[in-house]
């Protein structure tokens, strides 16, 4: 799962398909997006969410 600004996140998803493909016979990719106007944290508030059901941090790293 990727949030940011559209230019970033298909950079992103090049980036990755570029980093892939002379190592891989086939990359298969899909994308759904979810554009919701002046929506931003979405998945930061997700995570708090689910911290604060859980009753601890489930951040990694």
């Amino acid at each position: 799962i990727i949030e940011g600004e559209w230019d970033d996140v298909f950079n992103t998803i090049k980036k990755c398909f570029e980093a892939l493909k002379d190592e891989c016979n086939r990359i298969s990719i899909t994308i759904k997006v979810d554009y919701r106007k002046g929506r931003v944290g979405a998945l930061e508030s997700k995570v708090k969410s689910v911290e604060e059901k859980l009753g601890r941090s489930v951040k990694k790293g």
